[in-house]
Order: C-alpha cells, then structure tokens, then sequence
C-alpha cells in the first residue's frame, strides 16, 4: 500500500511505498501505476535517470524543461540522503516563486513527486548518494533551463552553508527566476 501526502504546495507530494522486511532484506513496490493513479497521480513515466554524488554538499539545480518537453518527476534516494525542493515556476499560480523542501532518504524510504510547472533541485547530505528519478518526457536539450539556487526572491533555506556547495557552473551562473522564460 503507497501512502502519498501533499506537502505545503499541494501539487507537491510526498510519496512512501510500503516495505516488507524479513531475516533475508526487504522487498518494495517502489512503483505501480495503477495504485498511483488510484490515488489520483495518473502519470506515464519514459525515462530513468540516475545520479551519484560522492560528497556533502552536491547541489544539483534547480532544473526543469520548457514545455512542449516539461516533465513531472518522481524522486528516490537508494543510498544517502538529500534535502530536495520544488519551485513553483508557474506564473499564473497562486504560489509562483514559492518552494518546498523535503529530506528524501534511503532510510525513510520515501519519495517526492514533482510536477511540471516546478523547478527542481537537490543538495546531498551524505557522502555518496544516489538518486533515481523517474521522468515523463525524454530529455530535450533545447528545452532545458535552470534557476539559480539561491535566488533571493525564492529564498530557499539550504541546509547546507553556500560557501561549501559543490555545483556545476551551469548551475552556480543560471539565470534568477524574474530574468526567466519558464514556458508555464
């Protein structure tokens, strides 16, 4: 049985598939359409992607992809921990330039669904982790873009001092959110 939250932007949703554990490990149903869309999150996922960060401190984002090419995510940790946020980027909404954030964990066994219209991103907190998301639209290089992560307009509480964040250039140099086209 999967449990799913909405979290303080409601279109953003903690997900916690059940676990079964015995003497040998555990087995979990990580993902099932139907229940998913049973309980209301009716998603058809094309794409896999996989990250490893080997330090404390690996700030991936905020990403998303302009539409016709956006994408939900659904994201998981199987090692370590991350404090991940969404942004809301969707102009017309009643919660545009806002964010949540969530400590998804292989511990906790949970996961958060991230919808189109939100620019997402992540910063580790345990060496080496890895994240498994799961996309509904492949990967466009032209419709790519990024917000900076510490935009001062969003205001996002990192849980990590900036001055010892590792991120790609991309990312560190990306533009503020008022100097972007979202597409939403």
């Amino acid at each position: 049985m999967v449990e799913i939250r909405p979290l303080r932007l409601p279109d953003v949703r903690e997900i916690k598939p059940a676990r079964h554990g015995d003497d040998r490990g555990f087995f979990s149903e990580v993902y099932n359409r139907r229940s998913m869309s049973d309980k209301g999150l009716d998603i058809e996922f094309v794409q896999d992607n996989h990250s490893h960060s080997r330090e404390v401190g690996v700030l991936r984002g905020l990403h998303f992809q302009m539409p016709p090419f956006a994408q939900d995510k659904l994201i998981r940790v199987t090692k370590g921990r991350i404090f991940d946020v969404a942004v809301d980027i969707r102009k017309g909404s009643a919660t545009y330039g806002q964010w949540v954030g969530l400590d998804v964990s292989a511990e906790a066994w949970n996961q958060i669904f991230v919808p189109k219209g939100f620019a997402h991103g992540f910063v580790t907190l345990e060496p080496d982790t890895e994240v498994l998301y799961k996309v509904t639209s492949l990967y466009s290089p032209e419709h790519d873009r990024g917000i900076r992560f510490n935009d001062p307009d969003i205001g996002i509480d990192w849980p990590v001092d900036e001055a010892d964040l590792t991120l790609s250039p991309k990312d560190r140099d990306a533009p503020f959110l008022h100097e972007s086209e979202t597409g939403f």
